[in-house]
């Protein structure tokens, strides 16, 4: 079912003047930043296991960002956290600087120390069922956690997807330290792909959740479905005043699977989406818009549609998690095994200011989850015993990230 019709985000209109030159540029980028990342086929992609859909957009041979001037960031991985993480998924930061990471597949809990990398068990997390992408996905740390000490997640069950919380007892044993799970929303639908899974506070101390739509393409439009969704609500899982209908937690549809959320310096709201067989996206989010799947995927400046504000092939991003830091949302790539940044504009914030730039291509293989640290320090989480990776000695792994 199509539900209203919106505006969409416009391309820029280049000069034909320059049209021959800037094709040229983007085929000497493109083949850059093809070396060394990806593998060239889709064995290894995630949520690339769901069949093809006959509207994807068909392949270009330009560059989205080939009229933007180079980007002249850096990143610096100033050390190595913490290793030996199996199937590492969430992650969010605890007051004082300590994380907590979830194993998607064993269904744990741990605390990490910020400074030292000791690893800390809570516990496991009851009713998990992992298997393909879904198991225990997102994590958020409540805005209350002083006052409450509350944990939430997101994850797969044997019937759906759903997010409860749970309060976290230093005082008690190291594998005793979360309570029972008190589910929030259930109902969101499962497949054995595109479970989507990320969860955060916004700035409103809202609660935000990315949902796939688990293969079913259809979902992504059924305004009905919590699939194929960017969902608000509040910290007890209800519909909030301003959503586009009073009581739906739906904040924006037309997604195919939401792994990354986050917001940047001007309380806007961002998400990196995976496509299919064309283009990756990222996208600027707005309440009640159409993000297009699957009657679009990438750019098409169709009406009724939003249009992300970057896209890449599939082979150079398949992106995760993302962040916001030093006027950049920087993206982790699955696939494309590389860190993009991708820098805003501080005015209009629509735009990227140039073209997007990748990092660490191959050096540390799948990339699954970064979070900001705090000014320009990231956390960057490794993603190679996922099932679809090749791990080395020492993975999974807690980076900590330096960058401009």
């Amino acid at each position: 079912m199509r539900g209203a019709v919106f505006g969409s985000v416009q391309t820029p209109v280049v000069r034909k003047g320059v049209v021959a030159l800037l094709a040229a540029a983007s085929l000497l980028l493109s083949a850059a930043c093809s070396s060394g990342g990806g593998s060239g086929d889709t064995a290894g992609r995630e949520g690339d296991a769901s069949p093809p859909a006959s509207s994807s957009a068909p392949p270009s041979s330009s560059s989205p960002a080939a009229d933007l001037p180079p980007a002249k960031g850096s990143v610096e991985v100033v050390s190595t956290l913490t290793e030996d993480l199996a199937s590492p998924w969430g992650l969010a930061a605890l007051p004082g600087g300590d994380l907590l990471v979830a194993s998607r597949d064993g269904a744990t809990i741990s605390r990490i120390d910020g400074e030292s990398g000791k690893k800390t068990l809570l516990g496991s997390v009851p009713g998990v069922a992992p298997g393909g992408e879904g198991g225990l996905l997102g994590l958020a740390v409540a805005p209350t956690y002083g006052a409450d000490h509350l944990v939430y997640a997101y994850f797969t069950t044997e019937s759906d997807n759903r997010i409860a919380r749970m309060q976290y007892d230093e005082r008690k044993p190291a594998g005793q330290q979360l309570g029972a799970p008190d589910t929030i929303l259930r109902g969101i639908p499962k497949g054995s792909v595109h479970n989507g899974g990320r969860i955060a506070f916004g700035p409103d101390r809202m609660l935000y959740a990315g949902t796939g739509e688990t293969g079913d393409t259809g979902l992504a439009q059924d305004r009905t479905s919590l699939a194929g969704k960017i969902l608000r609500m509040t910290p007890d899982g209800e519909p909030v005043h301003g959503n586009p209908e009073a009581d739906s937690v739906v904040y924006s549809y037309g997604h195919r699977n939401v792994q990354g959320l986050a917001w940047d310096s001007r309380k806007q709201l961002w998400a990196a989406e995976f496509g299919q067989d064309t283009w990756d996206e990222l996208n600027r989010i707005e309440p009640g818009k159409n993000y297009g799947w699957p009657d679009v995927e990438g750019k098409k400046d169709e009406k009724g549609f939003v249009d992300p504000v970057a896209q890449w092939k599939t082979s150079e991003a398949s992106p995760s998690g993302i962040a916001y830091a030093e006027g950049s949302i920087w993206m982790a790539g699955l696939r494309g095994e590389r860190l993009w940044r991708i820098p805003l504009s501080g005015t209009a914030g629509k735009e990227p200011l140039a073209a997007p730039q990748a990092f660490l291509e191959g050096k540390y293989g799948r990339l699954r989850t970064v979070l900001a640290a705090g000014g320009d320090k990231l956390w960057l989480v490794t993603s190679n015993t996922d099932g679809r990776g090749t791990p080395k000695p020492g993975d999974d792994r807690i980076l900590l990230l330096k960058v401009r």
